[in-house]
């Protein structure tokens, strides 16, 4: 009651005095450098003002910081209530800050645009001849429909704001800052997600196991795949006891099926997944998936699928290696279902998602959708690689089969990054096809040259590695044995398949021992052929044709054609100095 007597004059010497009448409150100092810091203790002495305080609020010429550091980066808008204090990138799951640029989630806010931002140009009629009629005349002047630019800016105000990092991405294909990457805490599943799935209670879940099917051992989560089976069993036995039981129902989704040449069939590739899923550890799937998101095969029964599953209250989780297509194929679910679903960013990029993402749109009533982040296999050979290596290896469009002839005593090269040595063949010859990305230069040779290909061609006629000191920073090579045999000499019978690049499928009647050979840590796996056919046409000894060989071809030979022209003009000037004599 005492405020609204007050004048304004007399309410601004009472302002000091209510605002001094505050106490500090101290509390004990966790160690900030964890990677889970607790809130609220980051600034261990603060200053806490009485409640009536903040009636004064407006008069404050320094604004409070609206995005004050959390304990869970990575749990992004998971919750509702986070989602209304905290402000989450909509397009990486990022919790967004305007202090610093060098930290993650730096973002610039949009300036508010004015109803002058898009003026109209001022030009008077060309003509002013009665059979222009006046609508032509404005048409070029004037907006259709009466529509002014207040309306348009309308649409504009509407735009999502998204940090540095995803505009940088979305227009530019790479990150801003490459220094703020090593600030980003590592993604702990078990922590952020794996409790939520093995929790007895809640909502009904649902996991969408999202793999590549161009990098399907690679890109296949399997320490997901048996956490989500061990939760399966021990809930499910829980709810046979009568006790409460979440079991959680489990899709496998093979992305990037468009990437498979066309004579591979539907019926024998859902065959060939159930069975590598099974092996590694996913033995109790609901269902599985063929789809591609770019040419939107698949996603309608998709959705119906994952809508029936997930019920009315149900949370969907699409969980799966970096780079496996997890948001590219939730943006196009959103196209697919037409409804108004915030666009997530995409990129060739591993780790693209930084924070779990909540997909508002697109499952009905109070189901929810959640991306995550990807899931870091080091077994895979891209995350060792640079940005302009993971280029070349990564495989965009449809595969073409590349296939040798080969006897015993020979190896084949995929870049500098893989080796296969044919140590022994029952029979005269193999057929070994190479499945990699085709920006990557092959060699074929005697075994015997192994050495001097790595001291003269790696790096340059062979790349990646790009340039001889990234040979060195890769590391050593091991190899790894295998015994392989197969029925027919016109359809591939065993894969040697390396985890982030490729593979060679061996074609052969009779047995086979082969040495292959990568970078320590590379994961290499044999498995049943994944496409039978091999090319009809067979490649030649030596380097295949590409325009990484060319490049390299072409720097060597500069410096001998400058030698050759300096040692001509050397015998020019000599010859002249003789006759001058």
């Amino acid at each position: 009651m005492m405020f609204k007597t007050l004048s304004p004059s007399k309410l601004k010497h009472l302002i000091p005095l209510i605002n001094s009448s505050s106490y500090t409150y101290t509390m004990p100092v966790s160690n900030i450098l964890n990677t889970q810091p607790i809130p609220f203790l980051l600034n261990p002495t603060k200053t806490l003002n009485p409640p009536f305080s903040t009636i004064f609020r407006p008069f404050s010429s320094k604004p409070r910081s609206q995005f004050p550091h959390q304990p869970n980066f990575r749990d992004g808008n998971y919750d509702e209530s986070s989602a209304l204090s905290l402000c989450i990138c909509p397009g990486c799951g990022v919790q967004m800050q305007d202090l610093d640029s060098k930290k993650p989630g730096f973002f610039v806010k949009p300036l508010v645009k004015g109803a002058n931002y898009k003026t109209l140009i001022d030009k008077n009629p060309v003509a002013e001849e009665l059979e222009i009629s006046g609508s032509v005349k404005k048409g070029f002047l004037e907006m259709e429909n009466d529509e002014t630019p207040e309306k348009n800016l309308v649409g504009l105000s509407k735009k999502p704001v998204v940090c540095a990092r995803c505009h940088s991405l979305r227009f530019y294909g790479k990150v801003k800052d490459s220094s703020v990457e090593n600030l980003l805490p590592d993604f702990d599943f078990d922590h952020t997600v794996g409790r939520r799935l093995s929790s007895a209670s809640g909502p009904r879940s649902v996991v969408l196991m999202v793999v590549d099917a161009v990098d399907f051992d690679g890109s296949f989560p399997r320490t997901v795949a048996r956490l989500v089976s061990n939760t399966i069993d021990e809930n499910y036995r829980a709810w046979k006891e009568g006790k409460a039981g979440n079991v959680p129902r489990v899709l496998l989704v093979v992305t990037k099926i468009d990437l498979l040449p066309t004579s591979v069939s539907p019926t024998g590739l859902e065959h060939w997944v159930r069975t590598r899923a099974r092996e590694g550890g996913a033995s109790k799937l609901a269902g599985v998936h063929l789809v591609s998101a770019k040419r939107d095969w698949g996603l309608k029964n998709l959705v119906d699928d994952v809508v029936g599953l997930a019920g009315s209250r149900g949370h969907v989780w699409a969980v799966g290696a970096q780079n496996a297509g997890k948001s590219t194929l939730i943006n196009a679910i959103g196209k697919c279902v037409g409804g108004n679903v915030s666009h997530l960013t995409e990129a060739p990029v591993p780790g693209t998602t930084l924070g779990i993402i909540r997909v508002e749109g697109v499952l009905p009533r109070q189901a929810r959708l959640f991306d995550t982040p990807g899931l870091l296999h080091p077994h895979q050979i891209t995350t060792r690689l640079t940005k302009e290596e993971q280029k070349l290896v990564h495989i965009s469009k449809e595969l073409k089969p590349r296939t040798y002839r080969i006897k015993a005593g020979h190896s084949v090269h995929i870049a500098g990054l893989m080796r296969l040595d044919v140590e022994e063949t029952s029979a005269d010859s193999i057929y070994v096809t190479v499945w990699a990305s085709p920006y990557l230069p092959l060699h074929m040779g005697k075994t015997e040259n192994v050495l001097a290909m790595l001291e003269d061609h790696f790096g340059r006629q062979l790349q990646p590695p790009n340039g001889k000191s990234r040979v060195e920073e890769l590391g050593n090579w091991v190899k790894k044995e295998f015994r392989v045999s197969g029925n027919s000499w016109d359809l591939s019978s065993v894969d040697i398949a390396a985890a982030g690049l490729g593979w060679f499928a061996i074609g052969l009647k009779g047995e086979a021992l082969l040495n292959v050979w990568t970078y320590e840590g590379v994961n290499v796996i044999s498995r049943n052929s994944l496409i039978p056919h091999r090319s009809h046409n067979f490649e030649v000894a030596g380097f295949t044709v590409s325009q990484i060989v060319s490049n390299a071809d072409r720097a060597l030979n500069k410096p001998s054609k400058t030698s050759k022209s300096k040692k001509t003009s050397n015998l020019t000037v000599a010859s002249a100095t003789v006759s001058a004599q």
